[in-house]
């Protein structure tokens, strides 16, 4: 059962972090060169829609986390398992801080009624959101050592 959980746990997290990386090097990167108001309209309904799921999608992956460590907790690898379990809290605490002010702001936005610093607002995002993507490789990574 513990191998199970182990397997899930990861993949979970393995695809979640697939998604993160693809909005900050392909998803972003894409909309930020089309033309006219195209790009900021994909953001905000980007925006809409990750907003919707990716907090599900990380707490479901902390209480996997959790309940890994809990289960495992005598295991040669449960530091690996609680350190991944530390990072994935990080990467909430930085989610709620600083992502979700700007993700809340930005989905609304349309080219009527944006900031004029809107493209400010939304680099910042993204330079918060890198951190956030190697914070949560490194407990993917952290997960996938656990493994072995």
């Amino acid at each position: 059962m513990l191998n199970a959980l182990q397997v899930v746990t990861t993949v979970v997290v393995g695809v979640m972090v697939g998604v993160e990386f693809s909005v900050a090097f392909v998803i972003n990167p894409i909309l930020n060169a089309l033309p006219g108001d195209s790009g900021q309209l994909g953001r905000a309904h980007g925006g809409r829609m990750l907003g919707a799921v990716m907090p599900v999608w990380y707490i479901t992956s902390l209480v996997l986390v959790a309940i890994w460590a809990i289960a495992g907790w005598h295991h040669h690898a449960t530091g690996l398992v609680v350190t991944a379990g530390a990072l994935l809290i990080l990467s909430v605490i930085m989610s709620i801080l600083l992502l979700v002010p700007i993700n809340n702001r930005g989905r609304t936005w349309t080219p009527d009624n944006r900031p004029a610093d809107w493209k400010q607002q939304m680099n910042r995002w993204d330079r918060y959101h890198y951190v956030r993507v190697a914070v949560i490789i490194a407990a993917f990574a952290c997960l996938a050592a656990a493994l072995t």
